[in-house]
């Protein structure tokens, strides 16, 4: 008996063993693209933040001195003040025009599904692509913009206006993106609980506050979380539209490492601030995931 439960309890070994292997070996092409293209970048970021390098000379080991230039530059501040204005004023209305949006394209009301795609369109295009033309939408002299107000605005040269016009082309471009993942998060919604609440005399608001909203957390969870992300690392559109200016107002972080790296060519503080960037990413992310780890409700059978 004891011999046949050994047996047994080898052959169970074995199984799970093998399990293991097959499941590490169909994991190991993605593994390697996180490893290639995710891991082993960050570590030459981190490397090349404790060097001086100009692209052209041999790397020189300076220690800790890349960090404190950078810690201490006032324009480096400036940019991680633009940086998070920007994202202050773009996720909070992307999110709630994306909602809003979501919850009438899932009413079934006519003309839907031609709006989903439309919603949809301006994510998919290349954001530089869509920068330009909106550079030449803003234009103060043939623009399109003023061109239908009767105005002459300096869209992106006035410093007080230049980023709400940048926020306003990234919340354009984005909120299709957003209303997509409100709209699978809402049609997830067990119907038998949206008539229950109705029975018992809820209306369309109350409906919204106490039922839907509460279970499109895991929703809103992954929504903030990347559009957060992404919102941190804007580039393309601040690139093609403003470049920084005016007056450093649309100067965020993205931008200010490429102009750092390729243009001052000093690739150790750049990637001092990549670095920076980093870590407040990394900290709003854990800090997210733990506001919403037991704000959230996964199962709605």
């Amino acid at each position: 008996m004891g011999a046949a439960l050994t047996q047994r309890s080898a052959r169970g070994k074995g199984l799970r063993r093998r399990n293991a292997l097959t499941g590490y070996t169909l994991l190991a092409p993605s593994l390697f693209g996180v490893a290639c293209f995710l891991a082993l970048p960050v570590l030459i970021i981190v490397w090349l933040s404790f060097q001086s390098w100009d692209l052209i000379s041999p790397a020189r080991f300076v220690g800790l001195a890349n960090y404190t230039s950078v810690l201490g530059d006032a324009v480096f501040g400036n940019a991680l003040l633009v940086t998070l204005a920007f994202v202050v004023i773009v996720i909070p209305i992307q999110t709630g025009l994306g909602l809003l949006a979501a919850s009438f394209l899932t009413r079934g009301l006519p003309g839907s599904i031609v709006l989903r795609t439309i919603y949809v369109l301006p994510w998919i295009c290349a954001p530089l692509a869509l920068g330009v033309v909106w550079k030449w939408i803003f234009a103060p002299t043939g623009g399109a913009l003023n061109a239908i107000l009767g105005v002459h605005i300096e869209w992106l040269t006035d410093p007080a206006l230049a980023l709400p016009a940048v926020c306003a082309v990234v919340i354009w471009t984005n909120v299709g993106y957003v209303t997509l993942f409100f709209m699978a998060g809402l049609l997830n919604i067990p119907p038998h609980l949206l008539e229950a609440a109705r029975l018992d005399g809820a209306g369309p608001v109350a409906v919204f506050w106490r039922i839907k909203l509460p279970l499109l957390r895991p929703t809103m969870f992954f929504v903030l979380v990347t559009s957060v992300i992404s919102t941190f690392q804007i580039f393309d559109q601040v690139y093609a539209l403003t470049n920084g200016g005016p007056d450093r107002r649309t100067d965020v972080v993205a931008n200010h490492i490429y102009t750092e790296a390729f243009q001052t060519f000093d690739l150790g503080r750049a990637s001092v601030m990549a670095v920076v960037l980093l870590v407040i990413l990394v900290t709003i992310t854990v800090g997210q995931q733990l506001y919403f780890r037991r704000r959230t409700t996964y199962d709605l059978s």
